[in-house]
């Protein structure tokens, strides 16, 4: 299954590593454009110049790490497109230029049902996918969840519960259900 990750599930780094954790273990192919990660850096710059060389480096060890998941969105594609948001209609073009079948964002608002079923694409929240995926493969999320889990305390030298984790990464039914 081909899924386009936005630019807001990227920044937030343990929602991103839990999801291209699980995405390493099988469960789903990611993909994002060169927009979206450029989106990603021009965020985390406003957390100062450190944040957007922070920004940078895991953006090059992600392009290495995945060099098949950067793909363009077709330009006629995109500019046959109506969001919301016009600055999203990239995101949907990836989509469907990749045939990807998911889109996954916090902005839901920005891709309404009826704009994305003609085109066969789905937008969900990461708390949702993540626990579809865990229904189905529990195992990947699992291993995720915990890699990602070990990694933040290791960083931040100290116990980070699970469901607080969680919670604040966008994923409380996700920590519900593994806490």
């Amino acid at each position: 299954m081909k899924v386009v990750l936005d630019a807001c599930v990227l920044f937030p780094t343990v929602l991103r590593e839990i999801l291209l954790g699980v995405a390493a273990r099988g469960g789903y192919t990611p993909l994002w454009s060169a927009r979206l990660l450029a989106e990603w850096q021009r965020a985390a710059a406003r957390l100062g110049p450190e944040g957007e060389a922070v920004a940078a480096a895991e953006i090059a060890s992600l392009r290495a790490q995945w060099p098949q998941a950067e793909i363009d969105a077709d330009p006629a594609t995109e500019a046959r497109l109506w969001l919301p948001d016009p600055a999203d209609a990239h995101v949907l073009a990836s989509a469907i230029s990749a045939g990807a079948a998911h889109i996954v964002t916090l902005n839901l608002r920005d891709f309404p049902v009826r704009l994305l079923t003609p085109e066969g694409v789905v937008a969900e929240a990461p708390d949702a996918f993540l626990m579809a995926l865990w229904l189905d493969q529990p195992e990947i999320v699992d291993a995720a969840v915990k890699a990602t889990q070990a990694r933040t305390e290791a960083a931040s030298g100290r116990e980070q519960p699970l469901r607080p984790l969680l919670k604040r990464a966008k994923l409380p039914r996700l920590g519900k259900a593994l806490g």
